[in-house]
């Protein structure tokens, strides 16, 4: 499920100009134009929250080798993760997230040809259902893997999660989103914005995890990460 807000907070700015930090702090001016500010203030809230946080003590490091798994493709079809080979994996909060549109256009645009060059798969990885992996590929004309990690089963293992709290959940809903149906298993529960690079063993040789969801990896950190892989 998709909101009216969040459509207009992710079609608004987004030119492919710029470098995506200046794509996304577009986007946070542009939502900041558009939202109530009583929400705005919950999310802002939120977002200082998170970055003060923690670092959780199970979230996966360099040189930690990623646990194999299957999760689904926008068509229910199981997909091995890392698999085989080195592999870029993105985990993003779901095509409904307006930052998470603009970062997956830009690492379809930046990063997929270099990686598809290189052997390297390129995922996105969230906890929604098959049809919001399908929104989220199709909003965004993504051409590599969009999948399904039904109840963040694969996320939580990497210690990247968080619940939302009440007041989150309340300006969620006021917002349009509803996470009992757009998360696969209805849960309040999301991942922090990840990108984990693995070599072709699955070990962990780039990991940069983003606690303030308006803030993604640039793809420049990405391509020299995975050109260190050689």
């Amino acid at each position: 499920m998709t909101s009216t807000t969040t459509d207009q907070a992710a079609t608004g700015p987004e030119d492919g100009s710029g470098d995506l930090a200046g794509r996304l702090a577009a986007t946070v001016a542009h939502v900041r134009g558009i939202a109530p500010p009583d929400l705005f203030d919950v999310f802002a809230a939120e977002q200082r929250r998170l970055a003060d946080a923690p670092e959780p003590p199970a979230q996966i490091r360099v040189g930690d080798r990623l646990p194999q798994s299957h999760l689904t493709d926008h068509a229910g079809r199981p997909v091995a993760v890392p698999g085989d080979g080195p592999a870029v994996l993105v985990f993003y909060r779901g095509a409904w997230c307006p930052y998470c549109d603009v970062a997956l256009r830009a690492y379809q645009r930046e990063l997929l040809p270099e990686l598809t060059e290189r052997g390297v798969r390129l995922v996105a990885i969230s906890p929604q259902g098959p049809d919001g992996s399908l929104s989220a590929a199709e909003a965004a004309a993504l051409t590599f893997p969009v999948l399904s990690d039904v109840g963040n089963g694969y996320a939580r293992m990497l210690g990247l999660t968080f619940d939302l709290v009440p007041e989150v959940q309340e300006a969620q809903l006021a917002f349009g989103n509803d996470f009992t149906t757009i998360n696969a298993d209805g849960d309040w529960t999301l991942p922090r914005p990840t990108v984990v690079v693995a070599d072709a063993h699955g070990v962990v040789r780039f990991v940069d995890v983003r606690p303030d969801y308006t803030e993604r990896t640039e793809p420049a950190e990405v391509l020299a990460a995975v050109r260190a892989l050689g």
